[in-house]
């Protein structure tokens, strides 16, 4: 596994990232895109909020743009070992730009129902599925192999601080101009993220698979992960935050009117430190790209994300709870940008579409993870759910070190 020097140091491996044109226009169009899609999301909450005044509108609206994510993540990783994986984003990002014209028109002449709504979102859903495969996989196309995990943790940098950018421009714009304004920017976004797509250049490639049936492709990703056992534990590690860990984002705004006895101005406060953190864990990775062990800092980060998300439900300090929001957000990032690396760099080209489409089913399982833990918080209390969600990464943090010794010796 280990197949880059020892030696350059992780600015000196950022500045090198930033010299390949195509990296330079790939996060340029991330930059902007995620935070239009950041900008959308708050902006779609708030707009069924308005419509309806229904928190269970709510719920359905988030839940009809994460079941074509389950259902079809894996088809857009089918598709991005098929495709030409930048076309098939510029196909994505087209769709996602028709979606929020459409928004924008709907809202703009009143005409925004929610039956219209929920329409749209689970287009948006569907689009996601197509277009999160490819922009992954992607991204080991445009830097050579001995920056890519400085080039993945840069992504994971930039989607942390995306997720400041485009909720506070959200906020801005449905102030002082509504919610068609702010679907009408995201839609504009579209073109920048459309334009740096088109310049990028790269030589010309055979085909990525023989032709032959979607379901045959997709059963010989399964049978890649099955023959694979490191790809598999990897894929199943990958899994757990985003169930039990991930829903403390979602379960903030119950822990601080039950436990901090605070209104919504700390909820926003909190999940900004989370997104925080998450930055300093990305800029972390990509300033020390040379972990000789990665598998056990993987492991390690894990194991804190757990035990901090159990601990910080129990302390009542607004300031102690903000220094651990931020360290908790840098272990999950830590946690899941580090699986993404070792992911890329073992799995080989022709299926790494299929495999980290598996990645991308977390999206849908953070919802099902908030479901789960909202329904114990129900019956136990906030602090009890988040003990239990928090315990259960932590001890599978635990109980992969003990019985997967080939883990936590991965080097890169």
């Amino acid at each position: 596994m280990a197949f880059r020097p020892r030696g350059p140091s992780g600015l000196t491996d950022m500045i090198a990232v930033f010299r390949h044109r195509n990296y330079r226009l790939f996060w340029t169009g991330t930059l902007v895109s995620n935070s239009g899609d950041w900008m959308d999301q708050v902006a779609l909450n708030w707009l069924v909020l308005e419509t309806t005044g229904s928190a269970l509108y709510l719920g359905l609206v988030n839940l009809c743009r994460a079941l074509p994510i389950l259902a079809l993540t894996l088809m857009g990783g089918v598709a991005a070992d098929r495709m030409e994986r930048r076309r098939l984003m510029m196909a994505s990002q087209t769709a996602g730009m028709a979606l929020a014209v459409a928004l924008a028109v709907l809202v703009a002449t009143g005409k925004a129902q929610i039956g219209l709504i929920l329409l749209i979102a689970v287009g948006r859903g569907a689009m996601v599925a197509f277009n999160q495969p490819a922009r992954q996989t992607l991204v080991s196309e445009l830097v050579p192999r001995a920056i890519l995990p400085t080039a993945i943790a840069l992504n994971a940098l930039t989607f942390n601080l995306t997720k400041v950018i485009g909720p506070l421009l959200a906020g801005v714009i449905i102030a002082w101009a509504g919610t068609a304004v702010c679907f009408a920017v995201n839609a504009a976004s579209f073109v920048v993220v459309l334009w740096t797509l088109a310049a990028m250049q790269f030589p010309a490639r055979a085909p990525r698979l023989a032709p032959g049936s979607v379901l045959s492709d997709l059963a010989a990703g399964f049978t890649y992960i099955r023959a694979h056992r490191t790809v598999m534990v990897l894929v199943l590690v990958a899994f757990i935050p985003p169930i039990f860990g991930q829903p403390f984002l979602y379960m903030l705004a119950l822990y601080t009117v039950e436990v901090l006895q605070a209104g919504p101005e700390v909820v926003g406060t909190l999940t900004a430190t989370a997104a925080l953190g998450g930055m300093v864990g990305a800029a972390g990775l990509a300033l020390f790209p040379a972990i000789a062990r990665r598998g056990l800092s993987m492991l390690a980060a894990m194991l804190c994300y757990g035990l901090l998300i159990a601990s910080f439900s129990v302390v009542g300090n607004l300031w102690l709870v903000g220094v651990m929001l931020v360290a908790i957000g840098a272990c999950q990032i830590t946690c899941n940008a580090t699986n993404n690396i070792l992911l890329q760099t073992i799995v080989p080209d022709a299926m790494r579409g299929r495999v980290l489409s598996m990645l991308f089913l977390n999206k849908g399982m953070v919802q099902l993870g908030t479901f789960l833990v909202a329904t114990m918080a129900a019956f136990t209390g906030v602090q009890w759910a988040l003990i239990a969600s928090g315990g259960v990464v932590a001890l599978s943090a635990v109980a992969v070190t003990a019985l997967a010794p080939a883990i936590r010796t991965l080097r890169t």
